[in-house]
């Protein structure tokens, strides 16, 4: 793809592999906060009271953190603006991690899910590998001048 005045081009991993586990990775945060979102504008009896009760959160915030998670999602499913995406979603997944740590909580899942998120744009982005070249064994980096 051919980039113009102003828009980079949108690089997919050179090795059909890492696209496709990239892909996958990316598929596991994307699902899981769209599942969150529509259990947040449902209101099943046991989301309310998970973040009601066990949470501390008004059911009048159920609604904004359901369309803050469909725009994260959104945004880091698009490819052009999937590292914006990234840094939001980390952003969402850290404050679910200092929930649950405020309640006591595991945090686990969310603190997986943003690991999942950046593993799998790093392998399907050769611009973000450029970026965050990883060392392999063996290979010494030159100083800069």
């Amino acid at each position: 793809m051919e980039a113009t005045a102003g828009n980079p081009p949108v690089t997919i991993a050179s090795k059909p592999w890492a696209a496709w586990a990239g892909y996958a990775l990316s598929a596991m945060p994307i699902l899981m906060l769209l599942l969150s979102a529509s259990f947040k504008l449902t209101h099943p009896p046991q989301v309310m009271d998970m973040f009601v009760s066990q949470l501390g959160y008004q059911a009048s915030a159920l609604l904004g953190l359901a369309l803050l998670e469909i725009a994260v999602v959104v945004v880091y499913a698009v490819p052009r603006t999937a590292v914006l995406g990234a840094i939001l979603m980390t952003g969402y997944l850290g404050g679910a991690i200092a929930t649950h740590v405020r309640v006591g909580q595991a945090f686990l899942i969310p603190l997986a899910l943003g690991v999942s998120a950046w593993a799998g744009l790093y392998l399907r982005d050769d611009r973000l590998q450029a970026l965050l070249p990883l060392r392999t064994k063996g290979k010494k980096s030159e100083p800069s001048r």
